[in-house]
């Protein structure tokens, strides 16, 4: 029946678009909290300048402010260490006298040693040059992309990554470098975990949900790396959740973790699954969320063929409300937190978005790039999915 009141449309309108949006996912709040996380102040939610100290307290009073209760007697940290190779003060390089640019035209790679000289080079391949009469090895590589991660030792070299843009270094003669790493032994973090208490008390049944909230940290006393994507959505995600049901309360007790060390390994889930705070059989299905800035190829759901009931239901939800373009099935990987929680038998999915801009361990993935195209859709089929769990 063909209506033509246009007062009666617009309530309909208003009517479909509510349902589709049927559970409140603010997104002045997701913006806050990345842009916040990104911000300069953070460094990187890594090791230098204290950025992931920083980051865990500003998680931490979100958390209190949502009321989410702390999973330890003593607060909401488990505390644990680890070693780590870090760059705090100089990091500067030049190619045949000219200065290159930390980040943008050249990274190191992250378990080099220090190294400071000006050195002749040869030239060894078409990607590769080895400097000549250098206190320790030197190496120069050719890369098409400049992808910076984490290391926990401190090798007896030091390697730098030039960013390859077709011509730009026709020939190499001399590598001019003041590099300063410091190793931290046993540097002291901690996962910050939080629960919501479900509707019925008496259960023991625990959903949980995860995602790391650090990232890269600095190259030098300058150069950070943002990690918008990596993992700053995801931790919004989760504060998101977090928000939802400290106003909704789940079926189930839902406890929530923001893990350290997982680009230095996967350290805090692994430090949690061989340290739990109750017994993991507990755990009826776990969910870890990295990298959900983007969604215009839809997610990825690593292990859905391990758990493939859950994966067809997950699907089925988004047929039925047409969430997003695409679910796609993964198998098993040791890629994210949900790693060691899966090889303790704990259901779990990885979820991650498609599409998009493809900036990664880079300085390029900041939040004012980051376009969040389908971040209220997996807010919302991941609710419809914990809630029919």
């Amino acid at each position: 029946m063909f209506i033509k009141h246009k007062y009666y449309a617009t309530y309909i309108s208003l009517f479909i678009l509510c349902s589709f949006y049927s559970h409140a996912q603010d997104s002045v709040y997701t913006k806050k909290i990345i842009a916040t996380l990104c911000s300069k102040q953070f460094a990187g939610r890594g090791y230098v300048k204290n950025g992931l100290d920083i980051s865990a307290k500003y998680i931490t009073s979100e958390l209190k402010k949502f009321k989410a209760q702390p999973l330890f007697y003593t607060g909401y940290y488990q505390w644990f260490d680890f070693n780590v190779n870090t760059f705090p003060s100089k990091m500067e390089a030049r190619i045949n006298g000219k200065v290159l640019k930390p980040g943008i035209d050249f990274i190191v790679s992250p378990e080099s040693a220090g190294l400071k000289g000006k050195f002749s080079v040869e030239k060894k391949d078409s990607i590769t040059y080895l400097a000549q009469n250098s206190p320790l090895p030197l190496a120069i590589i050719l890369n098409k992309k400049l992808t910076f991660s984490v290391a926990t030792h401190t090798a007896n070299y030091c390697a730098v990554e030039l960013l390859d843009k077709g011509n730009s270094y026709p020939e190499i003669k001399t590598m001019e470098v003041n590099i300063e790493n410091k190793l931290l032994n046993k540097y002291i973090c901690k996962n910050i975990c939080a629960f919501v208490n479900g509707k019925d008390e008496k259960n023991d049944t625990v959903i949980m949900l995860t995602a790391h909230y650090d990232h890269l940290g600095m190259m030098g006393n300058k150069t950070y790396f943002p990690g918008a994507n990596d993992n700053a959505s995801g931790v919004s995600m989760l504060l998101n959740l977090v928000k939802h049901y400290s106003q909704h309360p789940p079926k189930y007790k839902t406890v929530f973790v923001f893990f350290a060390g997982e680009e230095a390994g996967l350290l805090g889930s692994k430090y949690f699954t061989e340290h739990p705070v109750f017994e993991l059989s507990k755990i009826k299905f776990l969910i870890n969320l990295d990298l959900l800035g983007t969604g215009d190829e839809g997610i990825t759901v690593v292990n859905a063929t391990e758990f493939k009931p859950q994966f067809e239901r997950l699907k089925n939800i988004n047929a039925e409300k047409n969430y997003l373009p695409l679910v796609k099935p993964r198998g098993k990987a040791q890629n994210s937190d949900h790693y060691w929680f899966t090889e303790k038998g704990v259901p779990s999915f990885f979820i991650y978005t498609m599409g998009g801009i493809k900036a990664y361990h880079d300085v390029y993935d900041v939040p004012k790039t980051l376009p969040l195209t389908k971040y209220k859709a997996v807010f919302n089929i991941l609710i419809d999915f914990i809630n029919g769990i």
